[in-house]
C-alpha cells in the first residue's frame, strides 16, 4: 500500500508537468524573497524610507538580503523535503509543523554564527557578542516570517492531500485496486486475512497486516480500535457507552460480519478514541 505521490515510472508528460509545477513554485518563492527584501530594506533606515527627502535606494542592503533570503530558503527547502517525506506525507499537524520550524531555525542559527564571525574577520572588525546576539535574533525573527509566508501554501496543500485527496493502493494477489481515503469505511482482520471495507459495504482482501496498514495510513482519519479493526472517522454512525467504561461503535457501512456490526473500544483506549473522534 502506498500514498499517492510521483514515482520513477511517471510518463514524460507527467514529468514535464511536475517540472513546470516546481519551476512555478520556486518562481513564486523568488518573487516573495524580492518583495520581502524590498520591504525590509525600505523600513530599516530613514534615508531608505519611502517619502523621505533624502531617499536613496538601499542597493547594498537589498542585494545582501536577497542572498541571505536565498540561503535561508535553501535551508528551509531541504528541511521541508525531509519533513515532507518522513512526516508530512502521513500526517500534517501542529506538532510536526512546529518541529519543522524549530529545526529550520536551528539550522539557520548554525549557519549565521560562523558566517557572521567569518565576515567580520574578512572586514577586519571584531565580533562582539552583543551585536552578534542582536543580529541573530533579528535574523531568526525575519526567517520565521519569511519561512511562514513561503511554505504556508505548501503545508496547506499537503494537509488537504493527507485528509481528502490521498489514495491508497490495495494489493491482493495479482490484483491492484486504488481507493481514496474517503471511500474506505474500515480495515478488519479475520483468519489472518485483512479486508478493506468500502462505504457501500463491498470488501476487498489485501496482502497487508493491520500493523503495516497502521504505519502507512493517516491517523487523523483512521483509528486502531482493537487488534482486529481500523476504522475511518467518517464511517462512524453511532457511539454507545457500555459496561466497564467501554464504548460500542457502529459503522454506517452494512456488512454481514459480527466483528464490524459491533466494534468495542476498551476503557484503556476510550479517552484516545474520543479525542481522535472529536
Amino acid at each position: 500500500m502506498s500514498t499517492r505521490q510521483p514515482t520513477g515510472s511517471s510518463t514524460p508528460k507527467e514529468q514535464q508537468t511536475l517540472a513546470t509545477s516546481d519551476t512555478w513554485r520556486w518562481s513564486q518563492k523568488l518573487i516573495l524573497f524580492i518583495v520581502f527584501s524590498l520591504v525590509v530594506n525600505h523600513l530599516t533606515t530613514r534615508d531608505s524610507f519611502p517619502g523621505s527627502d533624502r531617499y536613496r535606494f538601499p542597493i547594498e542592503g537589498f542585494l545582501s538580503s536577497i542572498a541571505l533570503c536565498i540561503l535561508i530558503g535553501t535551508i528551509a527547502e531541504l528541511n521541508f523535503n525531509f519533513y515532507k517525506k518522513k512526516y508530512f506525507s502521513k500526517k500534517v499537524e501542529i506538532v510536526s509543523i512546529s518541529w519543522y520550524m524549530v529545526t529550520t531555525l536551528g539550522y539557520v542559527t548554525a549557519m549565521y554564527i560562523p558566517l557572521s564571525v567569518l565576515l567580520n574577520k574578512i572586514a577586519g572588525g571584531e565580533t562582539e557578542f552583543y551585536y552578534l546576539l542582536i543580529g541573530l535574533l533579528i535574523t531568526l525573527l525575519l526567517s520565521f516570517i519569511l519561512i511562514s509566508l513561503a511554505y504556508a501554501q505548501d503545508i496547506y496543500n499537503l494537509y488537504r492531500l493527507s485528509i481528502k485527496d490521498a489514495e491508497i493502493t490495495i494489493e491482493s494477489g495479482a490484483k491492484t485496486t486504488k481507493l481514496t481515503y474517503g471511500n474506505i469505511a474500515c480495515f478488519y482482520s479475520e483468519n489472518k486475512i485483512v479486508y478493506t471495507v468500502q462505504n457501500d459495504g463491498t470488501t476487498i482482501t489485501t496482502d497487508f497486516t493491520l500493523n503495516e496498514l497502521e504505519e502507512k495510513i493517516n491517523d487523523q482519519l483512521f483509528f486502531r480500535a482493537n487488534r482486529q479493526m481500523i476504522i475511518h472517522k467518517d464511517a462512524v454512525d453511532q457511539i454507545e457507552k457500555i459496561e466497564n467504561g467501554k464504548l460500542r461503535v457502529r459503522l454506517k457501512a452494512s456488512v454481514e460480519n459480527d466483528a464490524i456490526a459491533e466494534i468495542n473500544i476498551s476503557r484503556y483506549k476510550r479517552k484516545a478514541f474520543m479525542a481522535w473522534f472529536q
